[in-house]
């Protein structure tokens, strides 16, 4: 039994996993995959795969997908960690592209003509496996480059490519600007990679959330100290890299874009002030909701008539996270109740605060992301 075999296997045993059926076969395949890449020779370099002698094509990649908490991080990590080659590497597929579009301006600015080659070729040196943990397309910069950049990578190169999503390949950039230009890259996900779904019956982010409270006040310290050990939990975030989170570029359209001050693995953090004082509307958040399923927002203050516009906008975050059953953490000056508690405006607000109670029932936080229970 192979090293990843092997791990899953004691896992299982160990009773720190469940049997599950979709996660065997993601096993079975990723043993395949890793014998296919032990096997293989090194790979030559550029010159001669442009111009040497035809070679068999590499081993296909694969692309795991399904809902939070099904294991999908869990098993990148173990076939990451047992793959028994040195040229390989992970990373976070925000962080990645980060990397990408830093390269590409490097390349512009030498004025030598298309830069995705260059880039690929920079990305590809010393690696043939490429692992992504939660691959998720939500700007048009990424949008318009992929296709390219993952072709060159995958095709010309020969880098094999293994990547996790929340989402199956058709739904990739879904509603997106420009989209049929994106679809190429969704072609090529089906022709390089294998496409498996992971949906078993346990959320093991869900137990992983057991005795964590979701609202947290009066605000301090304390109530901070609760919602990161919560975001520690939920993404699997080492606490002592705390200052290396990544950030995001959220598309909300119209050529607009919301800065994410830490984004990882569908969990976003925002504080109260960005998104509700500054000037924001349901476009914004109805990106949110589609995109995370959690959020973590941060220094919710009490309200009263002078605050109608920041409570306005609330509501209306709150309306677009619940609709779309996102998981809701805050930090905050009172208990939803008290949050707005008379003047002009508190009538309107009750809505808002049987919203926000509901949002902490175990029954809400056991719905899937966007889903109609």
């Amino acid at each position: 039994m192979s090293g990843l075999a092997a791990r899953y296997a004691g896992l299982v045993e160990a009773g720190e996993l469940r049997p599950d059926a979709e996660q065997a076969a993601a096993v079975e395949h990723l043993t395949a995959l890793q014998s296919a890449l032990e096997r293989e020779p090194d790979r030559p370099g550029l010159f001669s795969r442009l111009f040497g002698a035809k070679e068999a094509p590499e081993p296909r990649g694969v692309y795991m997908w399904g809902g939070v908490g099904r294991g999908k991080s869990m098993l990148m990590d173990l076939f990451h960690d047992t793959l028994a080659i040195a040229d390989k590497r992970r990373a976070h597929f925000h962080a990645f592209m980060q990397e990408v579009h830093a390269l590409l301006r490097e390349e512009r600015a030498k004025k030598l003509g298309d830069p995705i080659p260059p880039v690929a070729a920079r990305l590809a040196e010393g690696v043939r496996c490429l692992c992504f943990d939660e691959m998720v397309v939500n700007n048009t910069a990424d949008a318009a480059i992929m296709s390219r950049l993952f072709r060159a990578l995958m095709v010309d190169l020969g880098v094999t490519v293994v990547t996790t999503s929340n989402r199956p390949p058709d739904d990739l950039y879904k509603d997106g600007l420009n989209r049929e230009h994106f679809l190429p890259f969704i072609a090529l996900v089906k022709e390089r990679l294998d496409v498996l779904p992971l949906n078993g019956p346990v959320d093991y982010r869900l137990e992983r959330m057991a005795g964590l409270d979701t609202w947290h006040c009066p605000l301090g310290d304390e109530a901070t100290a609760k919602v990161r050990e919560a975001f520690f939990r939920l993404t699997d975030y080492a606490p002592e890299d705390a200052a290396h989170v990544p950030s995001a570029e959220l598309d909300v359209g119209g050529k607009r874009t919301l800065h994410v001050p830490k984004s990882l693995k569908g969990v976003a953090v925002f504080s109260f002030k960005k998104l509700c004082a500054d000037a924001r509307g349901a476009p914004d958040y109805l990106a949110i909701a589609r995109t995370y399923h959690t959020v973590i927002l941060v220094g919710i203050p009490q309200m009263g008539p002078e605050n109608r516009n920041e409570a306005a906008r609330f509501v209306t975050l709150v309306d677009a996270l619940y609709e779309h059953k996102v998981k809701l953490f805050a930090t905050a000056a009172a208990a939803p109740q008290d949050l707005y508690p008379a003047g002009d405006g508190a009538f309107d607000f009750e809505r808002t605060v049987s919203r926000l109670m509901e949002m902490q029932s175990a029954d809400y936080l056991a719905l899937g992301h966007g889903s109609e229970g």
